[in-house]
């Protein structure tokens, strides 16, 4: 019975839940670019997506230069390596450093 009753109280509200209120409007659509806007293709990220054993790697470039791995296992959260000098390598210059570059967790996103 106790179960029952906040399942009751529950259902007889849902209706009122799915209601909107009065007076909204439409988003309006978005002004269109400036004239004489061209956007570059070559600033455009080309994505390569990679079946490394059960993992799904997504490597990001731009003007055919790495810049960026996303490793995504099939259990587990997503991570990053990212080439932060530019020069190719996906690695820390620290002097204890074993060479590879430490994954980084997306902790929360809005």
């Amino acid at each position: 019975m106790r179960r029952l009753l906040p399942s009751l109280l529950f259902a007889l509200a849902l209706p009122a839940l799915a209601q909107q209120p009065p007076g909204l409007q439409p988003v309006p659509e978005p002004p269109p670019p400036p004239p004489g806007y061209q956007p570059d293709p070559a600033l455009e990220p080309q994505v390569t997506i990679l079946r490394r054993g059960e993992d799904q790697v997504e490597e990001y470039r731009i003007n055919g230069r790495l810049y960026m791995i996303k490793v995504t296992p099939p259990h587990g959260v997503s991570y990053y390596l990212i080439d932060d000098k530019g020069d190719g390598r996906m690695t820390r210059q620290e002097p204890l450093d074993s060479g590879l570059r430490v994954p980084m967790w997306v902790i929360g996103t809005f």
